[in-house]
């Protein structure tokens, strides 16, 4: 039996006493005469329950055990909401609305960046994306799956009878005198619908560069950037790696009452303070190719790219930053040799590349081992071992010996091994050695 297709019924693993449950490591999931089929681990002790029942035994990881026992008041409430909403037609907009209010408060305490409602053959699975990780949080009816779409359709003002085709939306909700924006996507899929929820923390993405995590070194380069008048920075990782919260974080140390700083991004998910945001739109014309080539008459100081993605973009910037710009733009490339490669592949001029170019930036973002219970697992991480994320980065710095090897085509592998630059891999090492991630988790994050 697998646990994205059981139904817990939290309203019989709350008849029992919890810490008893959580003591011998037992998960009820449902009872049907004298038979009760639970989860059980290893180090579970299942006598405590045989007097009463005919135990039978599903297996389940002692983590997975722990986490759903934990919470149980907010599991057995949103369990019983569902039960309700789905079986009372005339009341249920009260119900699926109070089930939706808690959902949403739980992702944020959770700080989770994306919901996942996903429909299966036999039950409804939500998932929470938490430092990157997705985790089952909760499990329902297949019944519910129809009732929460209708409701986060109408929260979106999209079309509530469109099951068969893609939409995207967003809605606005308030959590401790917070506003939090949420983009909608929907998706039909063979067993229902599957909608993602990403959850717009303006906050969290404009945080000051100092706490995200970067080693002191890293951060003396950052500063540096924010003095440059001219010129391309890029920062280069694959998606999820932290590249929009880096340079909107270097973004906000500019000077912006005296620079006019102007960003091309698609879509726009967080808001600027004192930065003019353009939205690519196709729908009215106004695509990537037309804002790029009408940028320079806005008379910015700073150009941020939300994506170098093509020939055409790459042209723009190198051509923007020749002609006295500053232009910070996201590739995708796994460290700071593979950046250089692709932007060949995208017909750079060696020239203008070697004359604009002025740092690269690579990077990943590396689980931090939880501070509670330094990785055995505990509420707080829900039971992962790990809290919160760290960046791992190299900084490529273009000097006048690396922009004439980029010119002439040189070994720039060989150049970079005799001055001993510091790669990802160097400075996760550091980050182990003081305590803030694992070698494991090193080793995942930079083989990815």
């Amino acid at each position: 039996m697998k646990i994205y297709d059981v139904v817990i019924d939290y309203e019989l693993v709350s008849s029992f006493d919890i810490n008893e449950l959580i003591k011998n490591l037992i998960l009820p999931i449902k009872k049907e005469g004298v038979y009760l089929d639970c989860f059980t681990s290893l180090n579970s002790n299942i006598e405590e329950l045989k007097n009463n029942s005919l135990i039978k035994e599903f297996s389940l990881e002692e983590i997975e055990v722990l986490f759903f026992l934990n919470d149980i008041d907010i599991r057995t409430t949103l369990y019983k909401l569902s039960k309700n909403a789905t079986l009372s037609e005339e009341v249920n907009s009260n119900f699926i609305s109070e089930f939706f209010s808690i959902l949403i408060k739980k992702s944020i305490e959770s700080r989770s960046s994306d919901i996942h409602i996903e429909s299966f053959e036999k039950s409804l699975v939500i998932r929470f994306r938490v430092d990157g990780n997705l985790k089952i949080f909760y499990i329902f009816e297949k019944s519910f799956s129809s009732i929460i779409s209708s409701y986060i359709k109408m929260l979106s003002k999209l079309d509530i009878t469109n099951i068969r085709t893609p939409m995207d939306g967003r809605f606005s909700m308030k959590y401790e005198n917070k506003n939090y924006d949420f983009r909608v996507s929907t998706m039909p899929t063979i067993y229902g619908e599957s909608i993602v929820i990403r959850v717009l923390d303006n906050e969290d993405i404009t945080k000051d560069i100092n706490n995200l995590g970067f080693s002191k070194n890293i951060l003396k380069s950052f500063y540096s950037i924010t003095k440059l008048t001219q010129g391309l920075v890029l920062v280069s990782g694959p998606t999820g790696s932290g590249k929009s919260t880096t340079l909107y974080s270097i973004l906000k140390k500019f000077n912006k009452q005296n620079k006019k700083i102007v960003t091309i991004e698609d879509p726009i998910e967080y808001k600027l303070d004192k930065v003019q945001q353009i939205e690519v739109d196709e729908s009215i014309g106004l695509g990537f190719d037309t804002i790029l080539r009408n940028i320079l008459r806005q008379d910015p100081d700073v150009i941020l790219i939300g994506e170098i993605r093509d020939v055409i973009s790459l042209k723009v910037a190198l051509q923007a930053a020749l002609t006295g710009h500053l232009v910070l733009a996201s590739i995708h490339a796994n460290n700071s040799i593979e950046t250089l490669s692709r932007l060949v592949d995208l017909d750079a001029n060696r020239y203008l590349l070697s004359t604009t170019l002025k740092y690269i930036i690579s990077q990943r973002l590396v689980l931090k081992i939880c501070r509670t219970c330094k990785k055995e697992g505990c509420t707080k991480c829900n039971f992962t071992g790990y809290y919160g994320r760290s960046n791992l980065c190299e900084v490529l710095k273009v000097d006048d010996e690396l922009s004439t090897k980029i010119l002439k085509d040189d070994d720039i592998k060989k150049y970079l091994e005799s001055i001993s630059y510091q790669t990802m891999l160097d400075d996760g090492k550091k980050k182990v050695e003081e305590g803030i991630t694992t070698l494991r988790e090193l080793y995942k994050v930079i083989e990815n």
